[in-house]
């Protein structure tokens, strides 16, 4: 059965754009996360799955090869459609997924939990998720350990979001709103030529309204 959009589908995927995470190297903390989820609820299997237009895709994964999976077979994208934690204790019993290729194939999912992974915007954006080969339930104390365990991967995510922000406020040239002077990194003033020269390679050329304002001003009678 194919999971249903979300009614915020299309704000979701631009803030998954913003945070600039899909396709990123693994992270240590991240890492640390997951694998500790999976060790809590006693599950072979632990993810950290953002889902993507057309794929959910691992930031991180305990004791799984895969890097992505399509979304159409994605538990992950039933979960991001509440804020509540999502429990399948026995996929072959559940309807939704009885006939899922992730079922019942490699690698072979009877069990999942999925805490969805809400960010300051309150969008879920994926989950923290774990997963066995058969079928079981979570305890009431697994089951609040793997939602606080979700905050903490929001919180990381968060984190990652602002420090993108601040170095691309970094990258702003600070100019004067009067003289167009820069303030270089050692706190000198300098015309934008000048600024400019001293930290990337310049080449000359003509706009293409410079290139015509030329053009014209050289066709007039004693332009030359």
């Amino acid at each position: 059965m194919k999971p249903p959009i979300p009614g915020n589908e299309a704000e979701r995927l631009r803030l998954l754009q913003i945070y600039k995470v899909l396709d990123t190297a693994s992270e240590k903390t991240l890492d640390d996360l997951t694998e500790l989820a999976a060790a809590i609820c006693e599950t072979p299997i632990g993810l950290i799955s953002l889902v993507d237009e057309h794929r959910q895709w691992f930031k991180s994964r305990y004791g799984l090869d895969a890097a992505e999976t399509p979304r159409d077979h994605a538990f992950c994208a039933y979960a991001i459609l509440d804020d509540q934690t999502l429990v399948v204790e026995d996929a072959t019993k559940d309807r939704r997924f009885a006939q899922n290729p992730l079922v019942l194939q490699a690698p072979s999912i009877k069990f999942y939990a999925g805490a969805p992974l809400i960010v300051s915007d309150g969008i879920a954006l994926g989950t923290l998720c774990v997963i066995d080969h058969k079928p079981r339930k979570l305890s009431e104390m697994q089951m609040k350990a793997l939602e606080t365990l979700s905050r903490a991967v929001v919180t990381q995510l968060d984190l990652r979001r602002s420090q993108v922000e601040l170095l691309s406020v970094e990258r702003l040239v600070p100019m004067c709103a009067w003289c167009r002077n820069v303030r270089s990194q050692d706190g000198e003033w300098k015309s934008p030529e000048k600024y400019f020269e001293n930290t990337v390679p310049i080449t000359h050329g003509a706009c293409p309204d410079c290139a015509e304002n030329f053009r014209r001003s050289s066709e007039k009678p004693g332009s030359f």
